[in-house]
């Protein structure tokens, strides 16, 4: 095996690693040392390839929001009709939140550190989703209202539940495995939500 390879998976190691620790066990204050001793690396591996603890972490950010954001454009740009459009992404986003359970938490945390989300969508695709939302109303499948409040009500309904997650499973007194059963059968009850028929 080659030198650049051993070190290609090394990286990918670490990576995968910090991933599972932070958007799946939700350890947001694992140190290094304990993302070293995760991925059974010695602790200035982590430094020679990553430079910093939080360089290695916005890297896996990046890379995890770059995957959700190229699905979503996938969906979004399809010629599909648009409840089949919004179905898809609302499947998409809830798969996200189970592979990620803490994804949307850390967001959030970023957020409220004031290292605020850089924009995912350009001004035409908005538009043209609005004129998307708007013949839907005309067609009575959606309720009446500004297309913004539909979409705020769509992403209120899939990021909520996971961007609080520790919040509500402490409040419901519910375990891991049981918010996950509760987060995959969301699809249906957000898609009646949101359309008439």
């Amino acid at each position: 095996m080659s030198n650049q390879v051993k070190k290609d998976q090394t990286q990918e190691l670490i990576k995968e690693t910090t991933k599972n620790l932070f958007f799946v066990k939700g350890k947001f204050d694992a140190t290094t040392q304990e993302i070293a001793d995760a991925a059974g690396v010695n602790r200035t591996l982590i430094n020679y390839y990553f430079r910093s603890r939080d360089n290695l972490i916005q890297i896996i950010f990046d890379e995890a929001h770059k995957v959700e954001h190229e699905k979503s454009e996938i969906i979004m740009n399809s010629d599909l009709p648009f409840k089949e459009k919004i179905r898809r992404f609302i499947e998409s986003s809830l798969s996200t939140s189970l592979q990620y359970p803490y994804l949307e938490t850390y967001i959030v945390s970023q957020i409220n550190k004031g290292s605020c989300h850089k924009k995912d969508i350009e001004k035409d695709e908005l538009e043209k989703l609005y004129r998307d939302i708007e013949a839907e109303m005309k067609l009575g499948n959606i309720e009446r209202m500004e297309p913004i409040q539909f979409l705020l009500n769509m992403i209120s309904l899939l990021v909520f539940p996971s961007a609080v997650r520790p919040l509500l499973m402490e409040n419901l007194m519910i375990g891991e495995t049981e918010f996950d059963k509760i987060i995959s059968e969301r699809k249906e009850i957000i898609l009646n939500m949101l359309f008439k028929n």
